[in-house]
């Protein structure tokens, strides 16, 4: 993997924000429109094909792309990841698109955090002050106590913490597995649990809307497959930064189609979380030519 195009690495970010922000606004409108479990289960179907047929250009086939030194651990990540869809997707209805991107933007640190117990990484003071300094964000935008904390709210922390397991094991499996391998276990076994229950909450979709379900499924896909070229053209800590316009991106959807708001508090929390991941990728950054030098 040759990661010496910087810049077409940022601009193939950038577009990702943008897409998966465009992805998350339809998924805002269709959920609540229908429900949660069957737009999961269209959407993972037509990404289940998706990576099937991205498998079938491979050398050797569908056989050889899905063969796994961790199958179990495959298999797990793929539930993870469609449970954390579901999750996040009901949050962007009932709490909205922004301030469910706000506190699931502390995913990150989560990661850092249990990186020493998953994958034995050492987690400096300095991180450790950076992660502690991003849940006090968390806590501004929940703000328990005050009167006006709301279960709802909880729904995108949880979808942070199963995103960052999720995360986890990726990095896990990516000793042995290639990252095809790992796209492909993701659609598949997400989409063979979502045919096991997304029958049986079925309805039928109306008008534009099977139009609307169709941009979709071909925003999923397409933002995951310019995520690979992103990180195949530039190295993460280069790219990784760049996600955090997605914020930005989801909130203006947020605010020019749903009428959604943000007070001044989940604005300050949010500021502290992103400002937090960015120093945690700046000493990620550090350690990792540290080592090489």
């Amino acid at each position: 993997m040759n990661q010496n195009n910087p810049r077409l690495g940022i601009a193939l970010m950038i577009a990702t924000t943008l897409i998966f922000s465009v992805q998350d606004g339809l998924s805002r409108y269709l959920a609540a429109e229908y429900n949660v479990i069957m737009i999961v289960t269209i959407r993972y179907w037509f990404f289940a094909l998706f990576v099937i047929a991205l498998a079938a250009r491979q050398a050797g086939g569908v056989r050889q792309v899905s063969r796994s030194a961790f199958p179990i651990l495959q298999a797990a990540r793929g539930l993870l990841l469609v449970a954390d869809v579901g999750v996040m997707v009901l949050a962007f209805v009932v709490l909205g698109l922004a301030e469910s991107h706000a506190i699931f933007a502390v995913y990150p640190l989560m990661v850092a955090a249990l990186s020493f117990l998953i994958l034995g990484e050492v987690v400096g003071w300095r991180r450790w002050s950076a992660i502690g300094v991003g849940f006090v964000g968390v806590l501004i935008i929940l703000r328990p106590g005050a009167g006006v904390f709301s279960l709802a709210a909880l729904l995108p922390l949880v979808a942070a913490f199963m995103f960052a397991l999720y995360t986890l094991l990726t990095r896990f499996v990516a000793r042995q597995d290639k990252a095809l391998t790992s796209l492909f276990w993701t659609g598949v076994s997400g989409a063979v649990a979502m045919t096991l229950i997304g029958p049986f909450f079925w309805e039928t979709l109306h008008g534009t809307d099977w139009l609307l379900m169709l941009g979709l499924c071909l925003t999923g896909s397409i933002g995951h497959y310019i995520l690979i070229k992103a990180y195949e053209a530039a190295a993460p800590t280069v790219v990784q930064p760049f996600s955090f316009l997605q914020l930005i991106f989801v909130s203006t959807i947020g605010f020019a189609i749903f009428d959604e708001t943000l007070d001044i508090w989940i604005c300050v929390g949010a500021a502290l979380i992103i400002a937090s991941n960015l120093f945690t990728l700046w000493r990620e950054a550090v350690q990792r030519r540290q080592l090489k030098g």
